[in-house]
């Protein structure tokens, strides 16, 4: 099978992350797959704030859990040691469509390299609430950005589990 069709195919969403970090070369050429999606005639209306630093990343993941509503000490990030934020500006018509193209460009490029992943929601929230516009402030990020997701990325803890079957009347060919 083609190795871009069995990436597609195979990638799943991790749910327990090893606590070590990535490659560099490995997260570089993740964020560069990130940054070719596809957009809205090409305006390019994605940013990727990449989250290696432990502790912004365990106040982000506080943030996050408290948006979820969950118990104290719940990890929404399920450990992982990267976290790669996707905004887009909101000036752009296609935004969103442009930042969820981004993420499955993240998460794709993550599994044709051995690195597991998972999208994250809630940024929208995030970067709606102080919070967030104190963190893009204090990145010296300006502009008006709507929160698209958070890309989780890290060596899984355990092996990926089969793909459901995909449902009847999935495609109509006509």
């Amino acid at each position: 099978m083609n190795e871009t069709l069995n990436v597609l195919e195979n990638r799943r969403s991790c749910r327990n992350f090893k606590s070590d970090m990535l490659k560099d070369e490995d997260l570089k050429a993740i964020i560069k797959a990130g940054t070719y999606a596809a957009t809205g005639m090409g305006k390019q209306s994605p940013i990727i704030i990449a989250v290696t630093d432990k502790e912004l990343r365990d106040e982000i993941s506080e943030e996050n859990r408290k948006i979820g509503g969950w118990d104290s000490g719940f990890d929404p990030f399920y450990g992982a040691p990267v976290i790669l934020i996707v905004l887009a500006d909101k000036e752009i018509g296609t935004h969103v469509y442009d930042g969820s193209l981004v993420m499955g460009n993240l998460m794709n490029a993550a599994e044709s390299l051995g690195v597991a992943s998972i999208w994250i929601h809630r940024a929208k929230e995030e970067f709606e609430s102080d919070f967030g516009k104190n963190l893009l402030k204090k990145l010296g990020i300006e502009g008006d950005y709507e929160g698209i997701g958070h890309c989780a990325l890290g060596y899984a803890a355990e092996p990926a589990k089969e793909a459901a079957p995909r449902k009847e009347n999935y495609v109509y060919y006509i």
